[in-house]
């Protein structure tokens, strides 16, 4: 008995060898494989994050620099214990006004 379908070109595709281990390799590697599509895209998306955080920090860093570069003055200081630790002299009294809305950080 003649298979009536070897001589279709679909089927001498598949029927190749190659094409069959290059599906498979690609299913592989795209699914199933520990370094996947998928698991790339993950990646990717904690990488940009991650790079995101990282300008963050850079920046605080630069603030926080400035802001002990400031410090090395003692009027500096003094004026900073004043205005967020409410830090006053002997004889003073400090009166805090708040109003509507403001918060205290």
């Amino acid at each position: 008995m003649k298979n009536p379908y070897k001589d279709k070109k679909w089927f001498k595709l598949l029927g190749n060898k190659y094409i069959w281990v290059s599906l498979f390799f690609i299913v592989w590697m795209t699914f199933l494989d520990n370094y996947s599509y998928f698991d790339h895209q993950i990646l990717n998306k904690e990488m940009d994050e991650l790079q995101e955080n990282k300008k963050y920090y850079q920046e605080e860093i630069k603030k926080d620099s400035k802001s002990i570069q400031e410090l090395n003055n003692s009027v500096q200081i003094e004026k900073f214990a004043r205005e967020k630790y409410y830090m006053k002299k002997e004889n003073e009294d400090i009166y805090i006004i708040e109003f509507e809305g403001d918060s205290i950080q």
